[in-house]
């Protein structure tokens, strides 16, 4: 009799993980995997551009961040680090010059080629931020693919630096509604943008008027600025970009100081 109620508890046991188990797997499949690509409509006269609607909401509805308040005059400045074109050494120098905090989303490559810039980041304050290890489109691979590009390079950063990265940004703008719930299970809040220019494309450099007035005109309050550390032309406006932009009224704040 002892043995058949055992027998009985084990069995209702199973059932209840099987159950749970279920729950879980109906739950996560139940989110969306269709592929959202950031973009926005700019606004006007230093307006805040029109967000897409559908990516925007995906990024409200997990506590990311992608634009400030419409009545703030902060201005938060990020940088995408794929690989160290020779530039970031200006920047670092530039940002320290004008007493200006900043994000620099890294790859593992980054990392691996680049450590003394990584270390050099953490040194002077700013932070660094996961932007996975391959820079693979992430709604194409499966959930723990996912977990393993984010923290096997948060898993090193942390063993060189003794440093806990929080913020993510997905690599090419490109995610789901899945991977933002993957990405938030890990403790990660999801950094977009509301202002960026083609300064990404190595063959469409020598444009400093140019990359100047496309980051000018479009400031606006609550503005997260993408700026990508591999444009030499980057390197040579940034300073009179951060002072025109201070001139303007504006306030640089570190994403650790954002304002919804």
């Amino acid at each position: 009799m002892k043995e058949k109620i055992i027998r009985h508890c084990f069995a209702l046991i199973i059932l209840m993980i099987c159950i749970v188990q279920f729950s879980l797997y109906a739950q996560a499949s139940s989110l969306s995997n269709e592929l959202l690509a950031w973009g926005f409509r700019r606004g006007e006269n230093h307006n805040q551009p029109t967000l897409d609607t559908a990516s925007e909401k995906v990024i409200r509805d997990y506590e990311g961040i992608s634009m400030g308040s419409k009545d703030s005059n902060k201005v938060y400045l990020t940088f995408d680090c794929g690989y160290e074109a020779g530039y970031t050494e200006k920047i670092l120098d530039v940002l320290e010059e004008n007493d200006v905090k900043a994000i620099f989303f890294i790859t593992a490559h980054y990392l691996n080629t680049a450590g003394d810039l990584v270390k050099r980041m953490i040194e002077d304050g700013h932070i660094v931020g996961n932007h996975t290890v391959n820079h693979k489109c992430l709604p194409n691979i499966s959930d723990e693919e996912i977990k393993k590009e984010v923290m096997d390079l948060h898993n090193a950063v942390y063993e060189k630096f003794g440093y806990e990265m929080t913020y993510f940004r997905p690599p090419k703008g490109e995610f789901s509604e899945r991977v933002i719930d993957v990405v938030s299970k890990l403790d990660y809040t999801t950094v977009m943008w509301s202002s960026a220019y083609d300064d990404w494309d190595e063959a469409k450099q020598n444009r400093e008027e140019y990359g100047k007035k496309k980051i000018i005109d479009n400031i606006h309050c609550g503005c997260v600025l993408l700026l990508h550390a591999t444009s030499k032309d980057n390197s040579v406006i940034l300073d009179d970009v951060i002072k025109q932009i201070k001139n303007m009224g504006y306030e640089f704040k570190s994403v650790n100081e954002f304002e919804r």
